[in-house]
């Protein structure tokens, strides 16, 4: 089964429940391949979710994580779609996942591919559906965050650098000037050095905490103390408003009291997450106002379709609410779902979005 390295925080995980596996098998969607087999008891054989075949009656089937268990329960591997084998995508896939790892320098797209025996567009859009990055993007979010695990261990933010595999610290702060609004050293020591200017306002849905460094917006939430502010960033300068957040604060009240009004993708954000959820958040702001996504239709919209859980967890860690809408995410059933500022503003928050 094709697994993404934990580092770069994408996890690839098998659907939760019989019920979804079923609902992919019926799909016949190949994205799921790889994660589950299904057993067919009444010809006693197992198959990949996207099996051509005719789809079996639901009471003749169970579910099964690997070939292994379905063998152990006396059942022998399907011809037409051969489940044990692994797909040719997949071991490209693999051995590119394996080069980029151990690379000391960024791998050419045409060098990945050349190895892979596919063409460089062909083989990039098959590393994107199977990891949801691109191989540029996947090299550069593994070193980012190796960089940032090596901040937490190292006291010199230089060793960390080019521990993690870059060049120098130039090279560093070009790569990840859209993933790190502080430096390296602020990320490591607390924001330690960064200034965050902050202000609660009154709004009509409760009094509201705004928080952003000079790159943006680090923090939107409702009826929270800014006490939240000082655990987050303990060593960072904390201070109240300030002439140029005032405008920035403006907008943003604008964004809540009338959030279907205009766009409001031009406020700059300064949040950081692992790449899988930086994915997510990235995935919200692309849902139209007006519009909801189900929690597996943002893990399939970053391709990760099997990983519903980990996309909920991922909305559920957004700390800008509204300019990142995770209100717009609800379940499958239709039902509001959670909302960590409660399920009265959220609700409020679609209601607004409509008019």
């Amino acid at each position: 089964m094709l697994q993404t390295p934990p580092e770069t925080g994408l996890p690839r995980t098998a659907p939760q429940t019989d019920d979804a596996r079923w609902r992919i098998a019926l799909a016949k969607d190949r994205r799921f391949d790889g994660m589950f087999v299904i057993g067919i008891h009444s010809t006693g054989i197992y198959c990949r979710p996207s099996c051509p075949a005719r789809p079996p009656r639901r009471e003749n089937v169970s579910f099964y994580a690997a070939p292994g268990e379905a063998r152990a329960s006396g059942l022998r591997a399907c011809l037409r779609c051969s489940p044990d084998d692994v797909s040719r995508d997949e071991r490209a896939v693999l051995k590119a996942l394996a080069a980029i790892k151990s690379a000391d320098q960024p791998l050419a797209l045409a060098a990945l591919a050349a190895e892979t025996g596919y063409s460089p567009a062909h083989f990039q859009r098959v590393f994107t559906r199977h990891t949801g990055l691109s191989p540029a993007a996947y090299a550069r979010a593994l070193r980012a965050e190796r960089a940032v695990d090596a901040l937490t261990e190292t006291t010199r933010v230089t060793d960390a650098i080019y521990d993690a595999g870059f060049s120098g610290p130039s090279r560093f702060y070009a790569a990840n000037q859209d993933r790190l609004g502080m430096s390296p050293s602020a990320w490591r020591d607390g924001g330690r050095g960064a200034v965050i200017h902050w202000a609660v306002v009154p709004t009509t849905l409760g009094q509201m905490l705004v928080a952003a460094t000079e790159k943006g917006v680090c923090r939107l939430s409702f009826n929270e103390d800014p006490a939240a502010l000082a655990e987050r960033f303990p060593n960072a300068e904390l201070a109240q408003g300030g002439a140029a957040f005032e405008a920035l604060l403006a907008e943003i009240v604008a964004a809540v009291e009338a959030p279907g009004a205009r766009d409001f993708a031009h406020i700059p954000l300064d949040v950081k997450g692992t790449a899988f959820q930086e994915a997510v958040w990235q995935a919200l702001r692309r849902i139209p106002k007006g519009e909801t996504r189900t929690y597996a239709q943002i893990a399939a919209a970053v391709g990760r379709p099997g990983a519903v859980r980990a996309a909920g967890s991922a909305n559920g860690a957004n700390h800008v609410s509204v300019l990142i809408p995770c209100h717009r995410v609800i379940r499958t059933d239709g039902t509001l779902g959670g909302y960590a500022w409660g399920l009265d503003i959220k609700q409020e928050l679609l209601a607004r979005e409509q008019t």
